[in-house]
């Protein structure tokens, strides 16, 4: 794929304590670049719903306007943008569908049938179909079954994962984007724009839980066997931990958020017991002296209670520790706090790590766009990029060459480090493949080994 027949594709992340816009183009060997990036702090969001309508247009224009900013040949139209809150709920179906020739093999468009009759499911009142995922197929007796293009069969169906989000909630997030002068593309739910940017295939298959740790929410997404199982937004993120830490130590919260950011822990026990953080006092009133085994205690209170709700959703569905190779990928905002991988791995009994957005990266970038608070904003890009080389939706915008402006580029010493560093992962990846792959014959090799030694 050339440069100019690719769509530059913007992803837009309305946030509780951010927004961010974020516009991407694969180059030539399948990988992300970004050709600008703004961002703006958010007002009329509460725990990833848009409440304030004027407000949130605002500061979605001000991201927008960033965005352009950081590259003037960008021209924005049409964003993919993330949707979350505890509004969002997600349900099971199994749908069915008998062919009109069973001689024929399967088509593509039969299966994109069987998937759009699943929006007919009854759901509540007031609730709205936001994504059908399909998991696994059959045809007739054959069961699970990835891709059943091609097969034969009188009857062939599939389970669903079905989410569904409040009618009000979708409206106003369309409202706000519409009135930003943007045209939302689609509409996707942050767990799964953040999960695509973080996760490889071989975490898909090994099963993993991606916990998105956002402002408002905390979105959970779980993979078994490449197949999605599970999705659920947890009504808790860095926001009540800042609110929990100005109640509790009777600060303001800009004062809390960054007494979290510099001096939090999410375990009380690695916390130094005599260090101590001097707060100035408020028009004249005498500095206040707060423990930092104190704020660590009470960060961890809160963290605890959503990595408990992780614990429950895996039990709910039937994958405990055992189940879960690949672990718990951390990523979102609230990911970077200290000692957060040795909580998450006590409470939930399965291996932890940070996930960055840097799986479809180019390498060439500035550190800042590989935090995880970009998960999200990357995830969309990559959404939009299936709905594009899958034919899922036209893109009728003209294709223009726009080049990564330099404000986001490493200089070329810094990405022959970055390259380098790449290829030797590459190369691990590689040998990981390649035993995966024999790993069947390794019986036959160690025969032949044998042999040649008693010779």
């Amino acid at each position: 794929m050339s440069q100019n027949e690719a769509p530059i594709i913007v992803g837009l992340d309305i946030g509780t304590t951010k927004i961010a816009a974020i516009a991407g183009r694969k180059n030539e060997h399948g990988k992300l670049e970004i050709l600008g990036f703004g961002l703006a702090k958010s007002n009329g969001v509460q725990h990833g719903q848009v409440l304030n309508i004027d407000q949130t247009i605002k500061a979605i224009q001000q991201a927008l306007q960033n965005c352009l900013e950081s590259n003037p040949e960008l021209e924005i139209s049409e964003v993919y943008v993330g949707i979350a809150g505890h509004h969002i709920k997600s349900l099971q179906t199994r749908g069915d569908m008998v062919r009109q020739d069973s001689e024929d093999e399967i088509k593509r468009w039969e299966i994109d049938q069987l998937v759009e009759n699943q929006r007919k499911t009854f759901i509540p009142a007031g609730d709205q179909i936001i994504d059908v995922i399909p998991q696994d197929f059959h045809v007739d007796n054959i069961q699970n079954i990835k891709d059943p293009v091609g097969y034969n069969g009188v009857k062939v169906g599939a389970n669903f994962h079905i989410i569904t989000g409040d009618r009000n909630a979708i409206r106003n997030i369309n409202r706000a984007v519409d009135r930003s002068g943007l045209s939302t593309k689609d509409l996707v739910l942050q767990p799964l724009a953040s999960a695509s940017a973080v996760m490889s295939e071989i975490d898909m298959e090994a099963g993993v839980a991606i916990l998105d740790i956002g402002g408002g929410t905390s979105d959970l997404a779980v993979f078994y066997e490449g197949i999605l199982k599970h999705t659920a937004v947890i009504p808790f993120g860095g926001e009540n931990i800042t609110n929990d830490i100005k109640l509790g130590l009777g600060v303001l919260k800009q004062q809390a958020e960054a007494m979290k950011v510099q001096f939090g822990s999410a375990l009380a026990d690695e916390a130094k017991a005599n260090a101590y953080i001097t707060i100035p006092g408020l028009k004249g009133m005498p500095a206040k002296e707060i423990s930092v085994k104190n704020l660590a205690q009470i960060i961890q209170a809160r963290m605890g209670e959503i990595l408990d709700f992780v614990s429950y959703h895996l039990k709910q569905v039937g994958l405990d520790n055992r189940s879960l190779n690949g672990g718990v990928i951390l990523t979102g905002g609230g990911s970077q706090l200290k000692h957060l991988i040795q909580l998450t791995e006590y409470i939930t009994g399965l291996n932890a790590r940070i996930g960055l957005p840097n799986e479809h990266l180019a390498p060439n970038h500035i550190e800042e766009l590989k935090k995880p608070m970009y998960s999200t904003c990357i995830g969309l890009i990559l959404k939009g990029y299936s709905d594009y080389e899958h034919k899922y939706k036209e893109f009728t915008e003209k294709f223009k060459k726009v080049e990564v402006p330099k404000n986001l580029k490493l200089d070329e010493e810094e990405t022959k480090t970055v390259v380098a560093k790449s290829v030797n992962v590459k190369d691990r990846a590689d040998k990981l493949k390649f035993w995966d792959k024999f790993k069947n014959n390794l019986i036959d090799l160690f025969k032949e080994e044998e042999d040649h030694v008693i010779k």
